[in-house]
């Protein structure tokens, strides 16, 4: 008889955890989901186009950038669960305002506060991660919570669309935002505070987890110019972001992640108005899709966590770098036949395993930055990393409105669309090249991280 779902998390107070953060993700993901299921709604209610929706979805992204700052230092410093349950409250009163806007002004005042809360996520669920789930398993951990941004851009997408054909738009943004207090109570009542570095110092052998491991049978030595020298509890924001912008590994693996989030952004704001008028589809028929294409990226993201873990247990050193390295490469080349064609039954299925390749390379790239970073950095290190990836979100949804307009002036929005998306298929393409150049670095960076970790230990 096969185990049941809470075992194959880890046991009931893992699972739990495990579907808190989920659903914190799920939460983000979802106000963009609304968006892009709103599109239409938008334009004719506040008599907008194309590139002042991107907007909408910018701001949030734009101001997070500038807001993960302090919350990285936050974030290595303070109570993270306090933290994260009340930048939940403060989002859901954002959403309740937006709204109630008025405006195109308005809306996007609401989005600019909303911005500035959503930063929290990245830095303090990464540095949670770290603390909570055994190492040998970060991958894993990370593709089931992961999962929650995809269960949350569906549900966005659905229930927004649906709500506002049904309501109104505005009906929409309340909803998520109801979903958004209860959630700030549930984190606050049932979601652990562990203590810094607990799974870092207790896991695996002698303090080492898997990847560290592997490195060290393999006989890798570290880059001493990546070896700590300094309490890094101590290290003021400037001092922790020079040191984690010189591993070069995580360099790489935030470059590819801002990269893969800036094709991510357009794709969930534009999607759903693309294949509405590109291929034809009804707003029933793409209801009935969008939950596939859902299933399709969960198994995604389930699997890439999983199959670098059993990789690099395996003895595959390089695994974490490797499977999101192929990942990215099979997402443009599966996407590529389904933006050239007009069939929606040619089409349909290829976008769907294109969103399944995509989404594959998360949960490795996230389990990379802890691997390489000594785990009193995390959330500074994650921060930095949340800087690049939601300035690339910032940028995507404007750049793809403003150049499906100009590319398919005087055409249908999908022409213009289409062709963004082809353009945008570059950057993916060129991750994977990014990342096999990763691989050569990778394993002295863990030897490092881990060289600087028994350094702390011993308190010198």
């Amino acid at each position: 008889m096969g185990a049941a779902p809470a075992d194959r998390l880890g046991g009931r107070r893992q699972a739990r955890v495990v579907v808190l953060m989920g659903c914190v993700l799920a939460l983000n993901a979802a106000d963009t989901g609304v968006i892009g299921a709103i599109v239409h709604e938008l334009r004719s209610s506040l008599h907008i186009g194309n590139t002042q929706v991107g907007v909408l979805t910018a701001a949030p992204a734009a101001v997070g950038a500038v807001a993960t700052v302090p919350v990285g230092q936050l974030t290595d410093r303070v109570r993270r669960v306090p933290l994260l349950a009340g930048s939940v409250v403060l989002w859901s009163v954002a959403m309740v305002v937006g709204g109630l806007a008025e405006s195109y002004e308005w809306l996007l005042a609401s989005r600019v506060a909303l911005g500035a809360v959503t930063a929290t996520a990245g830095p303090t669920v990464a540095s949670l991660i770290g603390d909570l789930f055994p190492p040998e398993e970060r991958a894993a951990t990370y593709g089931r919570i992961l999962a929650g941004e995809l269960v949350g851009v569906g549900f966005g997408l659905v229930a927004g669309g649906n709500i506002a054909a049904f309501a109104s738009w505005r009906v929409s943004f309340w909803f998520v935002a109801l979903l958004g207090f209860v959630l700030a109570v549930l984190l606050w009542r049932m979601l652990p505070e562990p203590a810094r570095g607990a799974r870092a110092t207790s896991g695996g052998r002698g303090g080492e987890e898997l990847a560290q491991r592997q490195v060290g049978e393999a006989g890798v030595r570290p880059d001493p110019r990546n070896v700590l020298t300094e309490d890094p509890e101590r290290m003021t924001l400037p001092q922790a972001a020079r040191y984690v912008l010189a591993i070069r590994t995580n360099v790489i693996i935030i470059l590819a992640s801002a990269m893969g989030y800036f094709f991510f952004a357009g794709l969930r704001t534009f999607a759903m108005v693309f294949v509405l008028e590109r291929y034809a589809v009804g707003r029933g028929g793409l209801s009935a899709f969008v939950p596939v294409v859902g299933a399709a990226a969960l198994a995604g993201v389930l699997i890439g966590g999983r199959l670098a873990d059993r990789l690099l247990r395996g003895g595959k050193v390089t695994a974490r770098v490797g499977v999101p390295a192929a990942a990215f490469a099979a997402s443009a080349l599966l996407f590529l036949p389904a933006l050239l064609t007009d069939r929606a039954l040619i089409a349909l299925p290829l976008l769907t395993l294109g969103a399944a390749a995509l989404a594959a390379a998360n949960p490795p790239l996230d389990a990379v930055r802890l691997d390489v970073v000594h785990f009193r950095l995390w959330g500074r290190a994650e921060a930095i990393r949340t800087i690049v990836r939601m300035s690339g979100e910032a940028v995507a949804p404007v750049l793809f409105g403003w150049l499906s307009g100009v590319l398919g002036a005087g055409r249908a929005a999908g022409v213009g669309l289409d062709r963004v998306f082809l353009l945008a298929l570059i950057p993916l393409l060129a991750n994977g090249l990014l990342l096999l150049r990763a691989r050569r670095a990778y394993p002295r960076d863990v030897a490092s991280a881990l060289e600087s970790e028994r350094r702390y230990a011993r308190g010198s």
